[in-house]
């Protein structure tokens, strides 16, 4: 028997021209999201600013899209996913408008907790393309919106450095908003309406004040604590207290939601707690490569870096953004072929290993290449592996939640990662010139070797485990 919304939806098709705005939409906020780790070297520099709080202007992007991700479905069945896709993509325009015209760094990391709202447009497009099209097609459609995301990614790699050294960094920021706006405008107009989904579950908007709070106040502290001059212990003690307390509150929210913005109760299972400690320790591990290889190639040619431009920085890294991309189509087809534990372990030691390695090499810049490729790679693989696991180890009903819950598990790595490297580096650089010392690159390569060696711990434990 048909039901009433399927004789709403099934007539209103979707055609080419809003899949193609969908796309250009995808592409240009793929752009938009990787423009800043080729210029922050840059940007530090533009600004005045250290490495840690150059570190915050990408990572608070992460966090806005770490608490946006499980919200956005929810909002976009309550309210029809068009509708909600229009109200981020409006955030996200201001945001990169706001970033573009920022005179300082607090108007540029507002303008990137805006922009972090893009995180969920991914997720409504998949829902529109589904409701709209048949399994075969939305297959395609799917496929065609995440390629041009990820092909925006590298664009953004390729051209922020020469923009930001031909015009402005602003100009980074305000070309691929205008995209935005313009795909926007085209996706309002073409795409058909989707009617809301009535739902008695709630949105747990207590959790994501408090997620946030929580991630925005651990980056913000390891600014503060590793800055010249530091903080005396009573205020060290005091923000150690506020991170925990926020982070208890957290915990106690969620665990009492009836419908929690993550469910803590699946990081306590055998078959998918595991998973989410092996992804956070693997994505902290690229999260502090992610920030110090740009920082190394940037460093001065003179001393042990390379004195290269955000052109350059850009041309070095997007090797590695290739790897990551297709990495993600490996990881599937590898867990298939030899099992999700064996790609895990195999992603874990490249990890550790590379990045152990690196501490020692660094000499030459295809050192840092080979590594970027080796890291982006190896990390993808390994946590797609488990994403794929993840999803056939949980009931039907909760796949979307432990799925989820793992993609924002990713995002939180790879952030608290790059923020502790550029705490690294703060720490090691010199009070009087503020240069960084090789040997705090040193440190921040080990420190990645050995979050990534620990990773296979999880592995181990949970094999004694499956054998008990």
């Amino acid at each position: 028997m048909t039901s009433a919304y399927e004789a709403v939806v099934s007539p209103v098709r979707m055609g080419r021209a809003s899949i193609g705005a969908l796309g250009v939409l995808a592409l240009a906020l793929g752009a938009l999201q990787s423009v800043v780790e080729p210029a922050l070297p840059l940007l530090q520099s533009e600004l005045g600013v250290s490495s840690g709080e150059g570190a915050l202007i990408g990572n608070t992007l992460l966090v806005t899209g770490a608490v946006v991700t499980p919200v956005a479905g929810k909002l976009g069945d309550r309210h029809g996913g068009k509708r909600v896709l229009m109200w981020l993509m409006t955030v996200v325009s201001a945001g990169g408008l706001l970033a573009a015209l920022a005179p300082n760094l607090p108007v540029l990391l507002l303008g990137q907790v805006l922009q972090g709202a893009m995180v969920g447009a991914l997720p409504l497009s998949f829902i529109l393309v589904r409701k709209h099209l048949s399994a075969a097609e939305s297959q395609v459609a799917i496929g065609l919106v995440v390629a041009l995301f990820t092909g925006g990614g590298m664009v953004g790699t390729l051209f922020a450095g020469p923009v930001a050294e031909g015009l402005s960094w602003h100009w980074m920021f305000a070309l691929p908003t205008v995209v935005i706006i313009a795909a926007t405008l085209a996706v309002t107009r073409l795409m058909p309406h989707d009617p809301p989904i009535r739902s008695d579950k709630g949105i747990d908007w207590p959790g994501a004040v408090l997620l946030s709070a929580t991630l925005l106040a651990f980056m913000l502290g390891l600014v503060t604590v590793t800055r010249d001059g530091g903080l005396p212990p009573f205020a060290v003690g005091a923000l150690a207290v506020a991170v925990a307390a926020l982070a208890t509150g957290w915990v106690v929210v969620e665990r009492r939601s009836a419908a929690p913005m993550v469910d803590l109760r699946l990081l306590t299972r055998p078959a998918t707690g595991p998973a989410f400690v092996f992804t956070f320790l693997v994505t902290i591990s690229s999260g502090m490569v992610l920030l110090l290889l740009p920082q190394l190639f940037a460093a001065p040619a003179d001393t042990y870096g390379f004195g290269a431009g955000a052109t350059d920085i850009g041309l070095f890294l997007l090797p590695g953004a290739v790897a990551g991309a297709a990495s993600d189509s490996v990881g599937g087809i590898a867990a298939r072929r030899f099992g999700p534990r064996a790609v895990v372990v195999v992603g874990a030691v490249v990890m550790a290993a590379t990045t152990l390695a690196l501490a020692s090499l660094h000499t030459a810049q295809w050192h840092l290449v080979l590594a970027k490729v080796l890291t982006a790679f190896a990390a993808g693989v390994a946590t797609t592996a488990l994403l794929a696991r993840t999803a056939t180890a949980v009931g039907t009903e909760e796949t979307g939640i432990a799925t989820g819950l793992l993609v924002v598990t990713r995002v939180i790595g790879v952030a608290l990662g790059a923020q502790a490297g550029a705490a690294i580096l703060d720490a090691g650089a010199d009070p009087a010139t503020g240069a960084t010392s090789e040997s705090a690159f040193v440190t921040g390569f080990v420190v990645a070797g050995l979050v990534a060696a620990s990773s296979l711990l999880v592995v181990r434990v949970t094999k004694k485990e499956a054998r008990a």
